[in-house]
Parts: structure tokens; sequence; C-alpha cells
């Protein structure tokens, strides 16, 4: 029990964090908008510890079911801290563009970001990373799919009809996912693994191995995302205060928000690349991609739908504009089964994009 709590140094940090931030809540809102800022900071950086924790033990899990099913439960664990994030904000009234800015932003960092740096480390130490090219078109074509019905068609639907659209929208999502989980898990999960000679394997000696206890990693990843809520209710508070009035971009809560839950996905991504095994990072990076939209769309549509509030889910047409080039270049680059450095530095580059756009506000 002791070598199990000294392991959780981090997550019992951010505990007591939030033990301690509910009853210093009042004061921090009331001395000043520097404290405000400074303590919204360092609770994100207690929610990032956590969350590394939770995924930490969402990739025990992931080892001991192996591929496909081990890539979901990253992405699922990753999600379910967003979701729960922007549950909270979009409960403290919260600007209206924070879903659909969240959204955008996990994307352009799962596929630009972690995709783009991990094809460019790879390939630059692999040369050229195999993977099985099924996978990434599936991925593609759901991710377009997604977006363009929650994100662009609502551009067109008239404010008097939303309720109806935003129905819709959750129905789809879920008939997307619940094809997505059978094509995962079921008889086509093929797509979405690849098999590695067993010379590029590196296998850990068994006295090496973490051991797994599964109902712990459950119990422990559950108190993880618990914790990470309570943090995030007064985080949201103090963060807004912080940045009311400094010119700060919307945007950069958004972001903030997405690069919380994708931290842990970052290092097994490159940590994977860097083992040449490409399959795992475009399982990471896409797969996070398509699960932050078909899960994150139909929760919070259900919120506008239970408050009576809309939110403001049509992108802008700078965000359009992105995504399309993201996914078009991503299904050039992803539609040969192997990726190299030059790939990953088109993703990356339009990842810098992406960073200098939010910067200017736009």
């Amino acid at each position: 029990m002791f070598t199990h709590l000294k392991q959780e140094a981090f997550l019992l940090l951010a505990m007591f964090a939030a033990v301690v931030a509910y009853p210093l809540e009042h004061w921090m809102l009331h001395s000043g908008q520097p404290v405000a800022l400074a303590a919204g900071l360092v609770l994100i950086a207690f929610i990032v510890a956590a969350s590394m924790r939770v995924a930490h033990h969402a990739e025990l899990l992931a080892e001991k079911v192996g591929d496909p099913y081990g890539t979901m439960i990253l992405t699922l664990a990753a999600v379910l801290v967003e979701v729960v994030i922007l549950a909270i904000m979009m409960s403290n009234e919260a600007s209206s563009t924070l879903v659909r800015d969240t959204i955008y932003s996990a994307v352009m960092l799962d596929i630009n970001g972690i995709l783009g740096l991990a094809a460019l480390m790879g390939g630059l130490k692999h040369g050229e990373q195999s993977y099985n090219d099924d996978s990434a078109r599936s991925y593609s074509v759901m991710i377009l799919t997604a977006m363009g019905v929650s994100m662009v068609v609502p551009e067109f639907i008239p404010a008097a009809n939303w309720k109806i659209y935003s129905g819709f929208t959750i129905g789809a999502m879920v008939v997307l996912y619940a094809l997505f989980l059978r094509m995962q898990v079921g008889p086509h999960s093929y797509f979405f693994s690849y098999s590695y000679p067993e010379k590029r394997r590196r296998k850990v000696p068994e006295e090496e191995a973490e051991p797994v206890n599964v109902a712990l990693s459950i119990g422990t990843l559950v108190f993880g995302v618990v914790v990470i809520g309570a943090l995030a209710e007064v985080m949201s508070k103090t963060l807004d205060l912080g940045l009311e009035g400094t010119g700060a971009p919307p945007v950069i809560t958004a972001i903030l928000v997405a690069a919380i839950s994708a931290a842990p996905e970052i290092l097994t991504a490159l940590r994977a690349a860097l083992a040449n095994r490409m399959q795992s990072v475009v399982n990471i990076a896409m797969g996070a991609s398509l699960s932050t939209v078909i899960l994150t769309v139909p929760v919070m549509e259900a919120m506008a739908l239970y408050t009576g509030q809309p939110f403001q889910m049509a992108m802008t047409p700078v965000q359009t504009v992105m995504i399309f080039l993201t996914l078009i270049v991503s299904a050039i680059n992803l539609n040969d089964g192997e990726t190299n450095a030059i790939e990953g530095m088109t993703h990356f580059v339009l990842f810098a994009t992406f960073i200098m756009l939010s910067l200017l506000g736009l």
C-alpha cells in the first residue's frame, strides 16, 4: 500500500491542491487579477500532474489488453478528462465558443502536433515507418464526416431550428461511434493493428515489467478524473478572471484545455515513434481526434439542450480552412502505409500555423 501511495505522489499532491483550493477560492478571486492568474496557472499544473497519472494507468490497462483495445483505452481516458473539464467550465458561464474552439484545438494538436512531431522524430531516426493504412483511411473519413456534420453544417442551420439539429447531431455522433467501436473491437479490428517483425520488438523482462492490478488501475483512474474535475471547478474561475482584459485571444483557454488532455498522449506517441511502432502513433493521434469529436459533441450538445442555451459550434472560416487543409494533407500522407520525416514536417508546419493564427486571434 505504501509503495502504491508513493507511486501516486503526483495524484495525491493534486488531491491536496483541490482540498486547499476550495476554501481559498474566495480569497483567490478577490485578491486581484495577478493572484487569480497565478492561481489558475498553478492549478493547471496540478491538473496536468493528475492527468499524467490517469494516462499512466490507462497505459497499464492498454498494455494488459493489447491493440486495438489498448489505444482505445488511452484515447477514451484523454477524452474523458477533456469532457469533464469542458462540462465544468461551461457550467461556470464560459465563452459560448469554448467547446468549438477546444475540439478544433484538440484536432490540430492531435493530428498536426502529435502525429507530425512523432513522424518527424521517428522518420529522422528510422527512415520510413510502416503501419496499417486501413486504419488511417478509416480514421480520416470518419473525422471529416463528424466535423462536417457537427461543426461546418451548423453555420447554415437557422437559429430557430437549433434544437432539432442538435438532437440530430447527437444521434449521428452516437451512430458513428457505435460503428467505430464495432470496427475497432469486432471483425475489422485488424484495420487498427500491424504485425511488426519480431526483431523490432523489445521484450521487457518479466521482472522489469510493472505488475498490473486491473481493479486498482481502474479505481485510480476514476479517482484521478474526480480530482481533475474538482481542480477544474476552481481553475476555470481563476483563469477567466486572470485573463480578463489582458488582450489574450479567447482561443487560448481552449488550447489549454486541449493541451491538458493531450499532454500524456504526446509522451506515449513519441515513445512509440522512437521505438519504430508507428501504428500506435496513428491510433493515438487519429483515434484521439475522432474520439474528441464524436464523444465531446453529443455530451456538450445534450448539455446545451438541457440548459436551453446553444453553443456556437460552427467553425470560423479560418478554422474550417485549417481543418480541411489538415485532413487533405493527412489523407495524402497516410495513404501508402509508411510515414517519413517530410510527411511529419508538413503536419508540424500546419501545427505551427495553427499556433500563429491563434496568437493573432484568428
